[in-house]
């Protein structure tokens, strides 16, 4: 199944998307990569979404991405007598550490962490930013505050400490429970929230321990901070809008979009914009124009895949709003400015043999009309950089570890096959026309762009490029 469109789509699984039917039209339908939000659900609920889609995939005969997203720690309130309280405008308010039902003038806190960080003048945001408190005294696990902005608070609402870097791990006992049980069940990428800081994404990577790409969200204005130090350690990046735009003002998420989008293409690490992207279908049949306007910026940024979360999980148009993703990319992607303006800012080949051959296959795919280059590769990393300088040419990643093809998945224009390895030029050529030619990229008499590494199967030694003409001198290969 070959798509028709370069940038990929994440569709997050939930109650409205949970059977075999509903998973397999949403792949149909454009999904490349499924998202199991360890937010909510249990692990037995986790498993029989997963073994879906392995049977959605096994029947479809194309590699499908699985990617588990950590819930990270979550800072809430306590609860209040009668459920909630309305806080004025002015008016002090206390937060401590009591094991009591909070009123109008004081709420439980149950966060240690965030009293050792707090000072005089530090802002805390609750209920997604709709609530601001200022401190004005902090007693060791008791802040007195000022209600910069009121309204009401009700239990086990959310809080947010903009500005501060917590002293808090990005992992929690839960996380760490549901990282192992998502790398025994195969998941390809871990989503790893609340990250701070790049020794987050150094604890994550040593966890997981190369049994599945580690994936930084950013929605922490300090991580924004130490972009470069991040992306260059993370594998990805999701651009988590959400909480990225209850800490900052709104105005600076979309600035902060394209920053993020630009360092992840430079680094080469693929990059998902996520949140409300379509956030009016999970009620809706159709999105607003400035949804829709909103999903094209990303693609015309050139981010590697935009993400469904509720839309798809919980809403109730969920193959609708695949549907939507799948249509607004490809109208994208038909306009003439569109690779234009994902080449505006030339990045250059890093000074590496496998930088240099991928820049050159692009270059020579452009000269000599190729209809696919074609990657060989045995982690992925080759497919990786070759997608980083956005090709005019169709990626075709070959690999024989399957879950190197599904990891691909998520990466900009790459067409991912599971196949067997080659020992020989001879049998690298062959090998690269049928499959390009059987997976729709060429016909007989076409031109394909080769490249892969001697000696064949050693990761991380691209250093050859071969010109090759579909139809000349194959040899049948009925396992390719």
């Amino acid at each position: 199944m070959k798509r028709k469109r370069l940038c990929k789509i994440v569709a997050t699984l939930g109650p409205a998307s949970s059977d075999k039917e509903t998973i397999t039209a949403l792949f149909e339908a454009g999904v490349d990569t499924f998202r199991l939000n360890f937010s909510h659900g249990t692990h037995a609920d986790h498993k029989e979404r997963y073994d879906l889609i392995r049977e959605v995939e096994k029947e479809a005969g194309r590699p499908i991405a699985v990617l588990m997203d950590l819930q990270g720690p979550k800072l809430r309130v306590g609860r209040f007598v009668n459920d909630s309280a309305e806080l004025a405008n002015g008016a002090t308010f206390k937060l401590d550490m009591k094991d009591e039902l909070g009123d109008a003038t004081r709420a439980t806190l149950p966060h240690k962490e965030i009293f050792d960080a707090l000072e005089i003048g530090t802002d805390l945001l609750l209920d997604d930013g709709r609530i601001r408190l200022r401190v004005t005294a902090i007693n060791g696990t008791e802040a007195t505050t000022e209600v910069v902005v009121g309204g009401v608070l009700s239990n086990n609402k959310g809080v947010n400490v903009p500005g501060v870097v917590l002293p808090l791990s990005a992992l929690t006992e839960k996380d760490l429970l549901d990282m192992e049980f998502g790398l025994e069940l195969g998941c390809d990428w871990c989503a790893l929230s609340f990250v701070q800081r790049p020794e987050d994404v150094m604890e994550a990577r040593k966890l997981v321990n190369g049994r599945a790409g580690v994936m930084a969200k950013l929605e922490k204005p300090s991580a924004i901070e130490q972009l470069e130090a991040i992306v260059e350690l993370t594998d990805a990046v999701m651009v988590a809008r959400g909480d990225l735009g209850v800490e900052l003002p709104p105005e600076n998420v979309p600035v902060l979009q394209k920053r993020i989008i630009g360092t992840c293409r430079e680094h080469g690490k693929p990059v998902i914009v996520a949140t409300q992207m379509l956030e009016t279908m999970v009620s809706a049949p159709t999105p607003t124009r400035a949804e829709a306007s909103d999903v094209a910026t990303a693609v015309y940024d050139g981010a590697d895949a935009v993400m469904l979360s509720a839309e798809s999980a919980s809403g109730a148009y969920p193959f609708e709003a695949v549907t939507m993703m799948n249509r607004i990319i490809e109208t994208i992607e038909k306009d003439p400015l569109y690779l234009k303006l994902v080449h505006a800012d030339e990045i250059l080949p890093n000074p590496t043999e496998a930088d240099a051959i991928s820049d050159a296959a692009r270059h020579v795919a452009d000269l000599v009309n190729a209809k696919a280059i074609v990657t060989f590769t045995t982690t992925g990393s080759t497919a990786f950089r070759a997608a980083r300088g956005r090709p005019n040419t169709p990626l075709l990643g070959l690999t024989p570890d399957l879950r190197v093809a599904r990891k691909m998945s998520l990466v900009w224009g790459v067409h991912s096959v599971n196949t067997r390895d080659v020992s020989s030029f001879g049998e690298m050529v062959g090998k690269s026309t049928r499959i390009a030619r059987r997976e729709g990229f060429c016909e007989n008499g076409d031109k394909v762009v080769v490249t892969a590494g001697v000696p064949f199967g050693t990761p991380g030694a691209t250093n050859n490029l071969r010109i090759a003409t579909v139809g000349q001198h194959e040899k049948p290969d009925p396992i390719s």
